[in-house]
């Protein structure tokens, strides 16, 4: 939950120096909600490629192996802040991944900008995944149940 935690303190800070957390004008209370995820083969842990030819070798290698997602979401209650974060993680198993699709996807250029070069809802895609083990929305970055449980933690008295 690391990151997630980095980028709330962030945007809090920013938010602090408009002084947009004093302004309780509002009756209903204001949230702010991070999240974060990771892509994680092979137990190497991936971010967003740095370059084409690393998203080149992240994708084909999902052609051999299972890729783990692990997001984070971290919510506070800026009204009370009160805060609370978990963690969600789902398995992605592909068919083969031709070289084609890789060039494609490459070419296209936002793998380049993903956790792990990963897009399971990319049409390219979508059709080489053989299982999801967990939700799609975790796959994709911001799991609704756990952030839905967290929200409602952070609104309770």
């Amino acid at each position: 939950m690391c990151s997630s935690s980095i980028e709330a303190e962030a945007i809090l800070s920013k938010l602090a120096t408009l002084d947009v957390i004093n302004c309780k004008t509002d009756s209903e209370p204001t949230l702010l909600i991070t999240a974060d995820q990771v892509v994680v083969h092979e137990g190497l842990v991936r971010e967003k490629p740095c370059c084409e030819e690393e998203a080149r070798h992240f994708i084909k290698g999902y052609s051999m192996a299972a890729a783990s997602t692990v997001g984070s979401v971290l919510v506070i209650n800026l009204t009370t802040g009160k805060k609370s974060g978990g963690w969600d993680t789902a398995e992605i198993y592909f068919h083969q991944i031709p070289d084609e699709v890789i060039d494609s996807l490459i070419n296209e250029g936002s793998v380049l900008y993903v956790a792990g070069g990963l897009m399971v809802e990319h049409p390219l895609i979508s059709p080489l995944i053989d299982a999801i083990v967990g939700t799609l929305d975790s796959v994709m970055g911001l799991p609704k149940d756990l952030t839905n449980s967290l929200i409602k933690e952070v609104l309770q008295d």
